[in-house]
């Protein structure tokens, strides 16, 4: 959190807009031959091949998505590519293309833009995907991102919302509330830091959920394993906003509802001891927290063998006939209707 007073500060004025995009992309290559012309001329080319094209846009304002008071500026570059890409795999595609705008005030210099950029083209590399162009302005205050994902995909792998069909098994990757549990260490060690600024915060026994919600990762893998394993999702999506809001966006796109076994949602064992610190709820975090960016989707009945024992899925539920609703089966066999509270749903807005 100690910002270093003598680092090197080159103002953004003395390169232009035109020599600041120059500059910060110089080291990024094209690696997909469906990228005929990226950065450079006033627009992009892409080649127009046999798979149908997916797209999909982000923007991320601080203050709101992001805080830079423990959010390093590279991280933030990873993760603003990274909130990208997991829309493009919820489609089951293949992340090809990025472009990434920017606008920020006078208070950052060329050295700040070259970490964020840094983060940017680490991204880029792990995940093969090109950066293909963007834009950069001024802002009257702090730092505004957006970023576009460009995907390919085969028009009869395309998993929409609106697939799933009652009976089918709702299966999700990974594990889930690691970031929005990350969120509440930074938080507490930032309201410590105001006290006293010579705190240093041991994050150590909470490296998991920290990288979590500093260091996301895309699902790119489960893709490929679906893939492998010849299991086309009958519907997918994301989970950005917390997983009860998910699945009652699927249920309302398919037309379905559906049964979340408490007992199944699969929790890191830091998760659960932060809930336990925090004297937090851990399925409540796991339903409403967000940012878990790990897929959420639904197969038919007959996949299950393919999946099943698969470390890095779960099946955590089935989905009903429509009239019957989406619902959380607890621990204790009781049914509670699903609400789809999402990121607000720690905020203390009812007591104000």
């Amino acid at each position: 959190m100690l910002e270093d007073k003598e680092q090197k500060r080159t103002s953004l004025e003395r390169l232009g807009e035109f020599g600041l995009i120059e500059h910060l992309t110089q080291n990024f290559e094209l690696n997909h031959a469906s990228s005929i012309k990226g950065i450079g001329d006033d627009a992009a080319v892409l080649d127009s091949t046999e798979y149908k094209t997916v797209l999909t846009t982000d923007l991320l304002v601080e203050g709101v998505h992001f805080d830079l008071s423990y959010m390093p500026l590279k991280h933030l570059g990873y993760k603003a590519v990274m909130v990208n890409l997991s829309d493009v795999y919820a489609m089951n595609a293949k992340a090809t293309q990025i472009t990434v705008s920017l606008a920020v005030s006078n208070r950052f210099p060329l050295e700040a833009l070259e970490e964020l950029y840094d983060g940017i083209a680490l991204a880029c590399k792990m995940y093969n995907v090109d950066l293909i162009g963007g834009d950069t302005t001024s802002s009257q205050k702090g730092m505004l991102i957006s970023v576009t994902a460009l995907g390919q995909v085969n028009e009869e792998q395309i998993s929409y919302r609106n697939g799933a069909r009652p009976n089918d098994l709702l299966v999700v990757s990974g594990d889930l509330g690691g970031a929005y549990m990350g969120l509440q260490v930074l938080e507490r060690e930032k309201e410590v830091y105001k006290v006293n600024p010579n705190s240093q915060p041991d994050l150590s026994p909470y490296s998991y959920i920290v990288e979590r919600q500093l260091k996301p990762e895309a699902r790119k893998d489960i893709v490929e394993l679906l893939a492998k394993l010849e299991v086309k999702p009958t519907s997918m999506i994301d989970i950005s906003d917390g997983l009860s809001s998910e699945i009652m966006h699927l249920s309302k796109s398919s037309g379905v509802g559906c049964n979340l076994f408490e007992d199944k949602i699969p929790l890191d064992p830091t998760v659960i001891s932060a809930c336990e610190e925090f004297k937090m709820d851990s399925t409540l975090v796991a339903l409403s927290g967000g940012e878990d960016y790990e897929l959420l989707f639904t197969v038919k009945q007959e996949d299950y063998e393919k999946i099943k024992g698969n470390p890095n899925l779960t099946v955590i539920g089935y989905m009903t006939e429509a009239n019957e609703g989406t619902h959380l089966v607890t621990r204790g066999n009781h049914k509670i209707p699903l609400t789809a509270q999402g990121w607000n749903s720690f905020s203390n807005s009812e007591e104000e």
